[in-house]
């Protein structure tokens, strides 16, 4: 059975809080992507803090009954990514997210649905 996706996003936003991760921003992408749900970009100070980090949310997504199904960047230090299936989280140092400005890609407001014509008024 799936892991209700609620939970594991107040896992990995917790596990982020635990080692303090600066700047967590968490998006819902439902409408802009058929791949994932949830985006969650967070902060580290250090090479050392993102590995403990991505070690800490990998290790609480399991907890909950989650599944990490990729790593990625671990070894560069700067930013690293973690697959949790219906959620992806990015941890970065503050150089490499100004850079990328993944905020600007994600942060997409949903597209408005759009209103009934409507029909011009009789004349009278």
């Amino acid at each position: 059975m799936a892991t209700d996706i609620r939970k594991l996003q107040k896992a990995a936003t917790a596990a982020l809080e635990d080692i303090k991760a600066r700047e967590i921003e968490i998006f819902d992408v439902a409408h802009l992507t058929t791949m994932f749900d949830r985006v969650i970009i967070a902060s580290a100070d250090s090479s050392r803090q993102l590995k403990a980090l991505s070690n800490n949310v990998q290790e609480e997504a399991k907890a909950v009954g989650g599944r990490v199904y990729g790593v990625e960047g671990e070894d560069g230090g700067d930013w690293v990514l973690i697959d949790l299936g219906d959620i992806v989280v990015h941890i970065m140092q503050p150089a490499v997210r100004t850079h990328y400005n993944l905020e600007e890609l994600w942060g997409q407001p949903k597209p408005r649905k759009p209103r009934a014509k409507r029909r011009p008024s009789p004349a009278r």
